[in-house]
């Protein structure tokens, strides 16, 4: 494969990144080459040596979604390391999108169980001294005060929890690119 095959290759995988990252990636790369150049080396040498450039697109890709969630911790930041993880390998999807659809089932009635319930406090403390005749009205306000915190204990727990289960994928991510790495470069220069 010649250089100029390869970098197309890897700038084509790498699609979908600020175009600012594809370039620094790609520029890392041809230094590889450049300096393999002037070692001595041809191109075909630098490029198997480097390993499939698709491959090393989705190892690049994975490790920028892990990255930005790590630097901005937010839903689109989370949602890209979910499937940068989930683009290691069709393996892992076997194995770990059922366990991941059951979390995020349950993590999302959580949520809806925890906005159910601060509504419910919300009209139990406004409008329930008023419906509820023979009750006095501070209990009324302050169960309905009480079923509103509870809500927002459930929201609160909930978040903290899918925090915890982001940071556990992307740490899952991270073993599995170190440990799959050197298999797949001694598969590469056994080829």
């Amino acid at each position: 494969m010649t250089r100029q095959e390869f970098i197309s290759r890897l700038r084509a995988g790498l699609a979908g990144l600020p175009p600012t990252a594809i370039v620094e990636l790609t520029d890392d790369y041809e230094s590889h080459f450049t300096d393999a150049l002037a070692a001595g080396r041809s191109e075909a040498e630098v490029a198997a040596a480097l390993g499939d450039p698709d491959r090393l697109a989705r190892e690049l890709r994975a490790e920028a979604g892990l990255r930005r969630w790590e630097a901005e911790r937010n839903p689109s930041a989370a949602a890209n390391a979910v499937f940068a993880v989930l683009g290691l390998g069709a393996i892992d999807l076997l194995v770990l999108l059922p366990v991941m659809l059951w979390v995020a089932g349950v993590l999302l009635g959580a949520f809806i169980a925890a906005v159910a319930c601060f509504g419910v406090g919300a009209v139990l403390m406004v409008a329930g001294p008023f419906v509820i005749h023979g009750a006095p009205m501070a209990a009324v306000g302050l169960a309905g005060l009480g079923v509103m915190a509870g809500g927002t204990c459930l929201g609160a727990t909930a978040t903290i929890v899918t925090i915890g289960a982001v940071n556990a994928l992307v740490w899952y991510g991270r073993l599995h690119m170190t440990l799959l790495r050197p298999a797949l470069e001694s598969q590469g220069s056994n080829l």
